[in-house]
C-alpha cells in the first residue's frame, strides 16, 4: 500500500512541474459545479483557487448532492464542468453522471472518489466521467485534471459549432487534429524502476490513434496505443468514445484481455458506423517488470535490449475492437530486465513512405536501436521519430505517427 501511495504521489507531482506551457485561454470565466456533501469542501476549494477565482480563470458554484447539482445544472447553462463526489446522501455521483446528459449535454465531468475505490471510479468513467481525481485531494493534481479536461470541451465546443459552417475539408481536418491531440497525456508518469513516454504527430489527414498511461492499484500502470479505422471528424469522435471507454474498464479489471473484451462488447453495442479500432493494452509492474499485455489486432510491439538487439513481441490472436461481439482476448507475458524497452507504435512509423515509394517497415524500426541502446523512454521515442522523418525526407506525411516507449530502469531501486 505505501509503495501504490508513493507512485500516485509521484504521478502528481510530476503532473504539476509538467502543467502544459500554453495558458488556458479564457474570455469569461470558466464556470465549475462542485458536488460534496462534506461542509469543509466549499472554503478549502475557494482557498486553494483563490488566485484562480481573483484572476477570473475560473468561477465555482456548489451543490451537496446529485439533486441540487441537476437543480444548477437546469437553473444555470454557463456551467462548464462538473467536479462530483461519488458518496453523497440523496442522490449519489455514479447516478448524477447518468443524468446530466439529460440536463446539459454540453458539459465535462470529473469524479472524486477514495484511493481504492476502482470499482466505482471504473463504473464512473463507463458513466460518461472524462476523468477522475482521488481523496484526499491533490489540489495540483486537481488542477492539472481540470485544465485537461477543459481543454477537451474546448475542442469539442468547436467541432459542434463550426461542422455546419464549413466549407472546405481541411477545416474540418484542422477541427478533428484538436480534438485528437487534446486528450493525449501531456504529463508522463515515472518512478525510480520504469519511465513512460509517447508521442503522436497528426498526418494532414486526421485518422484516429490515441495512446494513454494510467496509474492502477498497487503501483502499477496501464499503457494503451490504438489506431481507429477512418479518418476527419467521425474518427476523431470514435478515438475519443474508445479513450473513455478504455480508461473507465481500465480501472480494476483483472488484466488486459478482461479490459479489451469490456471495450469490444461496449463499441458493438451503438456502432451504426462500424467503425473499428485496432488496440494494444498492458499492465506493467514496476515492482517485478512483469508487462501483461493483449493485443486486439495492433502492431507488435519492439523490445529492445540492453545490447541494443531487439524482437517483436509475439501476437495474442486478437481481432480489432468493433468487429464482432463475444470475443475473448488472450494475454502473453513479458519479463523487462532492467535497461530494457518496449516500443510500441501504430502503422503510421512501420508505413511511412519515401519518395521511391518504399515503406520504412519493421526492419528498419529495429535498425533503430542495433548498438545504440536507449538510455531512457523520451530518448528512445525521439530516436523512432527521426529516424522517419530522414527515412520520408519530403514525401508529405499520410498518417498519424505514434509511438509510446516503457523503459526499465537499470538503477533498480
Amino acid at each position: 500500500m505505501q509503495e501504490n501511495d508513493a507512485e500516485a504521489e509521484t504521478a502528481a507531482e510530476a503532473k504539476a512541474e509538467a502543467a502544459p506551457e500554453t495558458e488556458l485561454a479564457y474570455a469569461r470565466p470558466y464556470k465549475l459545479l462542485v458536488v460534496d456533501d462534506e461542509p469543509d469542501l466549499e472554503r478549502l476549494v475557494l482557498q486553494q483557487m483563490r488566485r484562480e477565482i481573483r484572476r477570473k480563470k475560473y468561477e465555482f458554484v456548489f451543490a451537496h448532492n446529485g439533486i441540487e447539482a441537476l437543480e444548477c445544472l437546469g437553473e444555470d447553462p454557463g456551467i462548464d464542468l462538473v467536479v462530483s463526489d461519488i458518496n453523497m446522501p440523496k442522490m449519489d455521483g455514479l447516478t448524477l453522471l447518468e443524468k446530466i446528459p439529460e440536463v446539459q449535454p454540453d458539459v465535462r465531468s470529473v469524479i472524486v472518489s477514495a484511493y481504492g475505490d476502482m470499482k466505482n471510479i471504473r463504473t464512473a468513467m463507463n458513466r460518461g466521467a472524462f476523468d477522475f481525481v482521488t481523496k484526499p485531494i491533490d489540489f495540483a493534481d486537481l488542477r492539472v485534471t481540470i485544465e485537461r479536461t477543459l481543454r477537451n470541451l474546448i475542442a469539442w465546443r468547436e467541432a459542434t459549432e463550426s461542422r455546419e459552417q464549413l466549407l472546405a475539408i481541411q477545416k474540418e481536418l484542422d477541427v478533428a487534429r484538436k480534438m485528437q491531440q487534446s486528450i493525449l497525456p501531456t504529463v508522463f508518469p515515472e518512478g525510480p524502476r520504469y519511465q513512460v513516454f509517447g508521442s503522436m504527430e497528426p498526418a494532414r489527414e486526421v485518422g484516429g490513434d490515441f495512446f494513454d498511461i494510467m496509474n492502477l492499484d498497487r503501483g502499477r500502470i496501464g499503457v494503451a496505443i490504438a489506431d481507429v479505422s477512418g479518418k476527419g471528424v467521425p474518427a476523431a469522435l470514435f478515438m475519443m468514445s474508445c479513450r473513455t471507454l478504455l480508461k473507465g474498464a481500465a480501472i480494476g479489471a483483472p488484466g488486459p484481455g478482461a479490459v479489451l473484451r469490456e471495450v469490444n462488447e461496449l463499441l458493438n453495442q451503438d456502432n451504426e458506423a462500424q467503425m473499428f479500432v485496432t488496440v494494444l493494452y498492458a499492465i506493467f509492474d514496476p515492482a517485478s517488470g512483469e508487462f501483461v499485455y493483449a493485443n486486439g489486432g495492433h502492431n507488435f510491439p519492439l523490445v529492445v535490449h540492453t545490447d541494443g538487439s531487439s524482437r517483436e513481441l509475439p501476437g495474442t490472436g486478437g481481432i480489432a475492437l468493433g468487429v464482432l461481439s463475444d470475443i475473448d482476448y488472450d494475454e502473453a507475458t513479458l519479463h523487462l530486465a532492467p535497461g530494457e524497452s518496449v516500443v510500441l507504435y501504430t502503422d503510421g512509423v512501420t508505413e511511412a513512405e519515401n519518395d521511391k515509394p518504399e515503406l520504412f517497415e519493421i526492419e528498419r524500426l529495429r535498425q533503430v536501436f542495433e548498438g545504440v541502446p536507449p538510455k531512457n523512454a523520451e530518448e528512445a521515442n525521439n530516436a523512432v521519430f527521426e529516424a522517419v522523418h530522414n527515412f520520408a525526407g519530403s514525401t508529405p506525411q499520410s498518417d498519424d505517427i505514434t509511438c509510446i516507449t516503457l523503459y526499465r530502469s537499470e538503477a533498480d531501486g
